[in-house]
């Protein structure tokens, strides 16, 4: 008895075999060449941080190959090891600013998560009707939000802020960052219970829940990859946030953004104390993101099926 290839036991010819090797091959070299596009500016200032004038200025690329890693741009802020025990002003200003930044992104991000979730929760079950909107023009509009400049809104704010005593303070930007960053909370928060049967709502109501209970008890936990989705993609643009930083705050609220920005010495800007400074700001998220990486998929995907 002749022994049929696997192959082709298989109904797969050898010329489509090698084209199916070829275009996998082809997609993870793809693949392979995006993640170094995407990963090659952290590295570049992870990299940084630990160089010398002089190997930032020829372009050095690896370390113990092209330069020799030196504390340089974490010392100049006291984070270095054999500073970190000293007494350091610019380390305590890092520490501040770092609170900063904690308190206004994660506060923001939590405030809109909770605010956004209710609204997208009423234009998901819901209908409106005001003036002449409906459900599809007030989530249109929600969205249309972000279309506007963030220049265009410095001046009102300003005025705004001053007249409220919010200049400088954290609930300041807490209030802005929850402006700024709810649409998108909206938008995904939607989609996400789109995707839940509104017939499970329609059960509960019957077993004799309320409408809240229905939300908190049946919907929310089914929701819940969607939610850590919009809080953790709320935190990153906070967290990234430098323009209103930079105009509503001075000294008390100046958060991680402004302070890098502010790198430049009598000779130019500090590239190694910039690049440190960046560095100690990223690894907060880039934790944060590993860590809740099922959660941000599923969340970012819902709906995709639709």
């Amino acid at each position: 008895m002749a022994v049929i290839p696997e192959t082709y036991a298989l109904g797969e010819t050898s010329a489509e075999r090698t084209k199916r090797i070829v275009g996998r091959t082809l997609i993870y070299a793809a693949l392979i060449f995006w993640a170094f596009v995407s990963l090659f500016p952290v590295y570049w200032t992870i990299t940084t941080s630990f160089k010398t004038a002089v190997d930032v200025t020829h372009g050095h690329l690896i370390p113990w190959v092209d330069f020799q890693p030196d504390w340089k741009g974490w010392r100049s802020l006291g984070l270095s090891p054999d500073t970190i025990g000293q007494t350091s002003t610019v380390r305590d200003e890092f520490l501040s600013r770092f609170t900063n930044s904690i308190i206004a992104a994660g506060g923001a991000s939590m405030l809109a998560v909770i605010i956004g979730s209710l609204a997208a929760y009423g234009l998901s079950r819901f209908q409106y009707k005001f003036l002449w909107m409906r459900n599809k023009d007030i989530s249109f509009f929600f969205l249309s939000q972000l279309i506007l400049p963030p220049v265009v809104l410095a001046l009102p704010f300003l005025v705004l802020y001053k007249e409220l005593a919010l200049l400088d303070t954290r609930p300041g930007l807490i209030l802005l960052y929850t402006l700024s960053v709810l649409p998108i909370v909206i938008w995904i928060m939607r989609d996400q219970f789109d995707t839940i049967p509104i017939e499970l709502d329609e059960a509960a109501l019957v077993d004799g829940l309320s409408v809240w209970g229905v939300f908190a008890r049946i919907v929310l936990p089914i929701a819940l990859p969607g939610m850590v989705a919009a809080f953790i993609l709320s935190l990153v643009l906070c967290w990234n946030e430098y323009f209103f930083a930079a105009l509503l705050t001075s000294t008390d609220a100046k958060t991680l953004p402004v302070m890098v920005a502010s790198q430049t010495g009598s000779q130019g800007i500090n590239w190694w104390s910039m690049a440190a400074l960046s560095t100690a700001a990223i690894v907060p998220l880039i934790i944060i993101g590993v860590v809740l990486e099922r959660y941000i998929i599923k969340g970012l995907t819902a709906g995709a099926g639709k």
